[in-house]
This record gives C-alpha cells, sequence and structure tokens, in this order.
C-alpha cells in the first residue's frame, strides 16, 4: 500500500471505493475498501508486478500479510491457491471490513487478527508458526519496517520462505536487521517494492 497510515487515521465506516482481484479462483472480483486518509491499495500493476514473480510459488503456501489495511496483497494469495493467509490489522474499522470481504468470499482459509503487526510477531508468542510467505507494507516514515523483519526472523519463518517488502522509495534497506537474499526489485515513483528469501532463520 502506498502512503498510508492505518493506525491513527480516522476511517469511514462506509466503503468509498474497492479492490480488484486480478487472477485466480476469484478473478474479477471487486472487494470494498473503506475510506481512510492516506489509505491506498498496493496498485494493480504493482500487484500484477509481483504476483508474476510469486508464480512458481504461491500455490499451497502459508502466508502472513502484516499491515493488511485492505487486503489486496492477502486476498491476491487466497485467489490464486494459498493454504491459508493471516491477516494483521491494527486498526478495528479495517479489521472489521477485511472480515466482511472474507464473508463475502465464503473462504475459510482466511484468518483476520485485529492487532498491532510487530507485537503479534514477538518471539514469546504461544501462537506461532511458520509462514512461507510474508507480505510487509507498513505505513510510510514511521520506522516499522527493521523492527517487524527482526520479529519475523524468530521462529515465524518456514524454510526457504520469501518476503515481500513495499516501502518508500528514499529508505535505506540495506541495513535490514536479518539476512535477506534479494530476488527482485522495482521502483515505481515513490514507491520501492521488492521481494527477498530468508538466507538463515533464528529460533
Amino acid at each position: 500500500m502506498v502512503a498510508r497510515s492505518k493506525t491513527t487515521s480516522k476511517i469511514n465506516r462506509k466503503s468509498s471505493g474497492s479492490i480488484r482481484i486480478i487472477a485466480g479462483k476469484y478473478r474479477g472480483r471487486k472487494l470494498p475498501v473503506l475510506d481512510a486518509q492516506g489509505l491506498r491499495p498496493t496498485t494493480d500493476r504493482v500487484k500484477e508486478t509481483l504476483f508474476n514473480w510469486l508464480m512458481p510459488y504461491i500455490n499451497e503456501t502459508n502466508c502472513l500479510d502484516c499491515f493488511a489495511g485492505s487486503g489486496g496483497l492477502g486476498f491476491e494469495a487466497l485467489s490464486r491457491g494459498a493454504t491459508k493467509v493471516v491477516f494483521l490489522e491494527l486498526n478495528k474499522n479495517a479489521a472489521d471490513q477485511l472480515k466482511q470481504n472474507v464473508v463475502l468470499l465464503k473462504d475459510l482459509r482466511a484468518e483476520v487478527i485485529q492487532t498491532n503487526s510487530i507485537e503479534f510477531l514477538k518471539p514469546n508468542n504461544a501462537n506461532k508458526q511458520l509462514f512461507d510467505l510474508v507480505f510487509i507494507d507498513p505505513p510510510f516514515r514511521q520506522q516499522l519496517l527493521n523492527p517487524i523483519v527482526e520479529n519475523i526472523n524468530h521462529g515465524w519463518l518456514a524454510q526457504n520462505a520469501l518476503i515481500y517488502i513495499e516501502c518508500e522509495a528514499e529508505l535505506d534497506v540495506s541495513v535490514l536487521p536479518i539476512n535477506l537474499q534479494l530476488l527482485k526489485e522495482k521502483i515505481a515513483g515513490q514507491v520501492a517494492y521488492r521481494l527477498y528469501q530468508a538466507a538463515e532463520m533464528t529460533f
């Protein structure tokens, strides 16, 4: 998502737009998105590029969508054959909309948790599970990327897990706190998006 702030924005309970699922089981399906200042889902162009990258890997993956917002990435993963997608979203109204969209799709593979993504992924969480694919698209310029990347490395990543990171283009990602191998990278205007593979894991 682009230049958004889900943690502080006041959200209108009425939907003001929609996200479109590009391919897979729900191809062409549109899901409501709430009206929130600064909230803009990942564009179809970026999403299409990302899922072209993921095409060989997405089927039967266990996915985590951090800072989920509209859920555009997670719902696309569900449509393309993910085994399960867990959506983490702090804002109650946004989380409620995600739950409503899960009901619309009648998809039991989706789980929505209203929570702070960084706090949820702390190493001492007793409900820890392994994820094959993690989407990380935090609100811009709030210094959230390094803490969440560090936390997911402590027992949340399956072997050879893939991590997608979308962030502001000017952000220095050379100092990410764990060893990630960069697989793909693109910059579109003010947004940079990259696909990594975890090179080593800490348990």
